[in-house]
């Protein structure tokens, strides 16, 4: 039995003779953190819906949940959330797996679909955590790059996955951190043209008119959509997801599918959301007008480079260094994201549309660090 009244260091060292036992894909790993400021009035960086649940809504929905029982168990894999979301995808339920964010069920489709040593394609650049997925579940990461507009070529696509003989394809659009879409006839063709699976991410899918990924479903059955209710719904606090495949693919994956992951609160919040569409579509009018807004001021601002985007937010790159930048906007409240990590982005920053008052802030913060730039430059 370990003695806890020893100096906490020894017990450390003594401890990590043990960490051998953890396998070593996950040894190789780092932990995912967004890095945290202090003073921020302003927060643009997880492209979080910047609209909160309202709070008469809220009153009600407590209130269901207070008259819910907490002792008992939801069922195993909330089928009522799942009929009521089938019915406004015009789907079977049979063909949903609802998951505790879209990030637990991308870990869970990893353990199910990936195998050692196998190929899974995926986009450069992309969300970081699908490449991480793929490692942990010891599988090898093919990244396709992105073109110079940093869109998506399904040539490139269809050819590394045949070269590769992937057992699946992992597809984000819009894409983050680009903001770029592909289109649905495109979609299809790489469904149309690979042996594997192809899983497609659809967490912005709000922000793209016309036809989804869905529509797929009937003629490409090795397509799998995943979403999230993260972005436009606002529940990025409450954790949900889902994913929609054929019934067979779904039974088979339901085998290895831990149950329980969606709590009650989240499954009465979300219904009631579901049912209320206009909420969501009022929000992304909103939210739609900010980022044209912002890219528009931001494609006047001398020395600043600006994608377009069919997402929430925009990735630019100014004189300033993207670190740099980051940090001197946070020193004035706002809190943006650094991706030049990201090989293909070299100097990005990407920042999400908020409120009015918040893209406000942030212009004129932004306008505030280049003119001190300029300054110093001078």
């Amino acid at each position: 039995m370990a003695d806890y009244s020893s100096d906490k260091n020894t017990i450390d060292r003594q401890a990590e003779r043990y960490v051998r036992f953890i396998r070593e894909a996950v040894r190789r790993e780092s932990v995912y953190r967004v890095p945290a400021h202090a003073g921020i009035s302003v927060k643009l960086n997880q492209n979080e819906c910047p609209f909160d649940v309202p709070v008469p809504v809220k009153h009600l929905l407590l209130q269901r949940f207070a008259d819910a029982k907490w002792n008992r168990y939801p069922t195993e894999f909330s089928d009522d959330l799942r009929r009521v979301l089938a019915e406004s995808l015009s789907v079977d339920p049979d063909c949903i797996i609802l998951g505790n964010g879209s990030n637990e069920l991308a870990q869970f489709l990893g353990h199910s679909l990936i195998r050692r040593g196998r190929s899974v394609i995926v986009l450069d650049p992309m969300f970081s955590l699908f490449k991480k997925v793929v490692r942990l579940c010891e599988g090898v990461p093919v990244g396709v790059p992105c073109e110079a507009d940093y869109s998506t070529d399904p040539r490139r696509i269809v050819d590394a996955a045949r070269a590769a003989d992937a057992d699946l394809v992992i597809l984000a659009t819009p894409n983050n951190p680009t903001g770029q879409a592909i289109a649905v006839n495109e979609l299809g063709d790489i469904a149309g043209q690979v042996d594997g699976l192809v899983l497609i991410d659809e967490a912005y899918h709000e922000f793209v008119p016309g036809p989804s990924a869905l529509s797929l479903l009937d003629s490409h059955q090795n397509v799998i959509v995943m979403r999230t209710f993260s972005k436009t719904v606002g529940l990025a606090g409450l954790r949900l997801g889902y994913l929609v495949a054929a019934k067979p693919i779904v039974t088979e994956l339901l085998k290895a599918r831990l149950p329980f992951m969606v709590d009650r609160l989240t499954e009465i919040v979300a219904e009631y959301l579901i049912q209320h569409p206009e909420i969501v579509k009022e929000r992304v009018k909103v939210l739609t007008t900010e980022r044209d807004r912002m890219l528009g001021a931001l494609r006047q601002m001398p020395g600043v480079e600006v994608v377009p985007s069919s997402t929430n937010f925009l990735i630019f790159r100014t004189p300033v260094d993207a670190g740099r930048l980051e940090q001197a906007l946070a020193d004035r409240g706002v809190l943006v994201r650094d991706v030049s990590g990201y090989k293909e982005l070299p100097g990005f920053v990407r920042v999400n549309a908020g409120l009015p008052d918040e893209n406000k802030a942030f212009l004129s913060a932004l306008n505030d660090v280049l003119f001190s730039a300029g300054e110093e430059v001078r």
